[in-house]
């Protein structure tokens, strides 16, 4: 079984390339049904998109990328900021992207979340089988371990703590400051909380489900503001973090340029960490306007990289005793395949 990965990540591409391809929800069937692959996973966040696919023969990369963009070619331009891993490579670079060894804030938590999800996605449809199965359950035992034995962890290990980081850069002292929230996911949790351990008072989120705004904002100590005409908080507010599930942009320059009007002695910072972005880029060019996205925040990231590097060493360490291992279960006759519904429920541990 030829086991291969293809993706594009922060590491190649900027944002504006990565949102592209993550609009494709019919990726998996697509890989399975047109590139001839038995199996695939589709692993989409903020800073990657990479199919882990296995097949009989070998699949070229090109018929992967058109399968992504849902058209019959992929964007020239972007050729070259594709990568692709076989084998062991694939193996080895799963590992670290669910320890968050490969991450642009290293040792992040999420990312190992958003691959556990993918990978049931994947499993509940019949898209992984027998080789992907093992591959995945085998990579949470390794994030557990890595997480475990090193403290990898250690510093600000979320792209919302990130994104606090560069707030306080920007404006020193939080606790004076009125902050908007947008968003009310699993990242914009982590955002509003380190808000609050920054000492924001005057915390605000919005988000369409307004349950879900109400509890996130009563467990940060913030207020739950409505979603409908949420732009208008901008008259109020000095930072908007935004972070939504959203497949256009929710603010605009025709949406801000009325409310910058009335706020015209005040500037307005925007972190906007969604893929695709929450915000125009052009909303950069108004007067007035500070506008970062999530590629703003790798420099931050870099500085607590330095902090962790150590860390990383013993990281790869354990990761490279379990590639050898799996490696050596693939080339034992990884092929024989089982349908479906005989893999097993991820609750169950790996044999």
């Amino acid at each position: 079984m030829n086991l291969f990965c293809v993706g594009i990540s922060h590491h190649t591409a900027s944002v504006d390339v990565r949102e592209r391809y993550v609009r494709n929800p019919a990726v998996e069937r697509t890989v399975r049904e047109a590139a001839g692959c038995a199996e695939a996973l589709v692993l989409a966040t903020c800073n990657r998109v990479e199919v882990y696919a296995a097949a009989e023969t070998r699949v070229e990369s090109e018929a992967i990328t058109r399968c992504l963009t849902g058209a019959q070619q992929a964007f020239a331009d972007d050729a070259g900021a594709f990568y692709r891993f076989d084998g062991e490579a694939c193996v080895q670079h799963l590992f670290r992207v669910a320890s968050g060894l490969d991450s642009m804030v290293v040792g992040e938590t999420e990312v190992l979340g958003q691959v556990k999800q993918a990978y049931e996605k994947a499993r509940s449809t019949g898209a992984a089988g027998r080789c992907l199965h093992r591959l995945f359950q085998r990579a949470f035992r390794v994030a557990k371990q890595v997480r475990t034995n090193t403290e990898i962890t250690r510093g600000s290990v979320s792209v919302g703590s990130v994104a606090v980081e560069l707030a306080v850069k920007i404006f020193g002292e939080l606790s004076t400051r009125k902050v908007l929230v947008l968003g009310a996911g699993e990242t914009s949790e982590r955002t509003a909380r380190a808000l609050a351990s920054r000492g924001v008072r005057d915390l605000r989120v919005t988000n369409r489900s307004g349950d879900r705004a109400e509890a996130l904002a009563a467990s940060v100590g913030g207020r739950a503001v409505p979603f409908a005409g949420w732009e208008t908080q901008c008259r109020e507010v000095d930072i908007l973090i935004s972070s939504t599930a959203a497949e256009e942009p929710l603010l605009t320059r025709d949406k801000l340029a009325p409310i910058l009007d009335l706020r015209w002695d005040r500037p307005l910072f925007i972190i906007d960490i969604a893929v695709p972005r929450d915000v125009a880029p052009d909303v950069n060019e108004m007067e007035g306007v500070f506008l970062y996205d999530i590629d703003s925040l790798q420099s931050i990231a870099d500085q607590s990289l330095a902090q962790r590097r150590q860390q990383i060493a013993a990281g790869e360490e354990i990761i490279a005793g379990h590639v050898a291992e799996f490696d050596s279960w693939l080339r034992r006759g990884a092929g024989a395949s089982r349908p479906p519904s005989a893999i097993p429920h991820p609750a169950t541990a790996e044999s």
